[in-house]
């Protein structure tokens, strides 16, 4: 987040514009009615680039339940991206297929992609994320700033911390059942000798 990018409010009120076609049913073995492969493709032509056929298989989905919402939720991004300031950016290719790929995949476990959409949070949240994979940060603010509210408001954050916590939690678990262990042997030991 290096570099000042546009005024976040710009970019949420465009999520919250969302035009209907881009909430449609992402195609998903056969069913659906947006074929995401091609709207990806639209998108880098945008940016002044087409994309390799090979590169645009991760857009088809095989399962609903793997790939629906994360299909979904690339079209709500391919909406967002096709904004003028990302545009004039003309994004490499690469660059859109590992943003829509990889933070794309990982906003969608926890969240539905519609959310980003409706929800004033979920739209902040997509904005930074988008934002940060592409080294900006919202016009106006601090490299500080923008970390900090990014960290505050990601739903992902939140679930990395809460399963650390849970998974420090189990160790701290096993290592009490293990002290306990240890000090029943160690009493049954000193029973035994006396």
């Amino acid at each position: 987040m290096n570099n000042s990018g546009p005024v976040l409010e710009t970019l949420t009120r465009r999520l919250a514009e969302t035009p209907p076609d881009f909430l449609e049913e992402p195609v998903v073995a056969g069913q659906g009615t947006v074929v995401v492969a091609a709207l990806v493709n639209d998108l880098a032509r945008m940016h002044g680039k087409r994309l390799p056929e090979a590169a645009l298989g991760v857009f088809a989905g095989t399962a609903a339940h793997v790939d629906r919402n994360r299909l979904a939720l690339v079209m709500v991004a391919a909406w967002l991206l096709a904004d003028e300031w990302f545009v004039a950016k003309a994004l490499a290719p690469a660059t859109l297929v590992a943003l829509l790929t990889g933070p794309m995949a990982e906003l969608a476990v926890g969240t539905g992609a519609h959310k980003f959409v409706t929800d004033a949070d979920r739209r902040e949240e997509l904005a930074r994320v988008i934002l940060g994979s592409l080294d900006y940060r919202p016009q106006g603010e601090t490299l500080e700033q923008a970390t900090d509210r990014l960290s505050a408001i990601s739903a992902t954050a939140r679930r990395k911390l809460l399963a650390a916590s849970r998974a420090s939690e189990q160790r701290a678990r096993e290592i009490r059942a293990a002290l306990a262990a240890k000090a029943a042997e160690e009493s049954a030991d000193k029973w035994t000798r006396e």
